[in-house]
């Protein structure tokens, strides 16, 4: 059996519909514009996160195993 092609190996019928759609009717340049800006904040404020100049009383505890009462929340 030979494996499918990549181009095809996880696309289904709906991707193909909606890239045609955004052919023939493109998103506008400020929608681009806003998609960018939107990715390159969350970026930054993952590199801001990462990097450890992220404040204190902004951070969420992390969930886990609670020793106290030796289980999972």
């Amino acid at each position: 059996m030979a494996p499918e092609p990549l181009a095809t190996a996880h696309m289904n019928l709906r991707h193909l519909f909606r890239m045609s759609r955004w052919a023939r009717n493109p998103p506008s340049e400020r929608r681009v514009k806003l998609v960018f800006a939107t990715v390159l904040l969350c970026l930054a404020l993952y590199g801001i996160e990462r990097l450890g100049f992220w404040p204190d009383w902004a951070r969420i505890e992390q969930r886990g195993f609670d020793p106290s009462i030796g289980q999972r929340p």
